[in-house]
């Protein structure tokens, strides 16, 4: 299901564009300290997700495949 984790990047990256034009502008240190927050966490879930593409972690629990055995009955 890499097509989740791609959709996540994406998703982060259209937020990224929209808080953009308003980092620059922050003038207080308390809204320096959010925008810096914000930015670690764009790179953590970016960076995630991208792991996740590369195949360098295993997805998560909800999205990975399961393989379904057939049960026979052996008599």
């Amino acid at each position: 299901m890499r097509h989740y984790a791609l959709l996540r990047i994406l998703l982060a990256g259209l937020f990224l564009y929209f808080a953009w034009p308003h980092i620059p502008i922050a003038s207080s240190r308390l809204e320096m300290i959010f925008w810096g927050a914000w930015l670690f966490l764009f790179l953590l879930v970016v960076g995630s997700n991208f792991a996740t593409l590369l195949q360098m972690t295993n997805p998560p629990s909800m999205e990975q495949e399961r393989v379904r055995v057939r049960e026979t009955n052996k008599h």
